[in-house]
């Protein structure tokens, strides 16, 4: 049985900083490209970003994002991580990391076959 589980959310401030991880079971993540989403309220869910299989030579993030977040991949111990640096009221939402066989990470959610339970991020200023 796969399972995600998401930690690390809380809280904070505008400009703080927060690291996600994502813990995996019942599949190894090296042979899946992994990615973060989001949903905040009353919006669709969103991608904000994805790493490829294996050694992650391929790395994709929403503009929104983009130079502030980071994802890595921590195969060995089955995990993957989001980096958010200054973080802002707009990045409040519930993040979620998900699984997919693809060799690129996709954008489109459909595209990931499981998916965490969530943590919430709440940004305040």
């Amino acid at each position: 049985q796969v399972q995600l589980v998401e930690s690390g959310g809380g809280l904070v401030q505008a400009g703080d900083s927060l690291r996600l991880s994502c813990v995996a079971s019942g599949l190894f993540i090296d042979d899946y490209a992994m990615g973060w989403f989001r949903r905040a309220p009353g919006k669709e869910r969103e991608f904000v970003a994805g790493i490829s299989r294996g050694g992650g030579s391929v790395i994709d993030y929403v503009d929104s994002v983009r130079g502030r977040f980071s994802i890595s991949r921590d195969n060995a111990r089955n995990v993957v991580f989001l980096q958010m640096n200054s973080l802002k009221d707009e990045d409040t939402a519930v993040y979620y990391c998900a699984v997919s066989s693809a060799l690129r990470p996709p954008k489109n959610g459909f595209e990931y076959a499981y998916w965490g339970q969530g943590t919430q991020v709440t940004v305040s200023s």
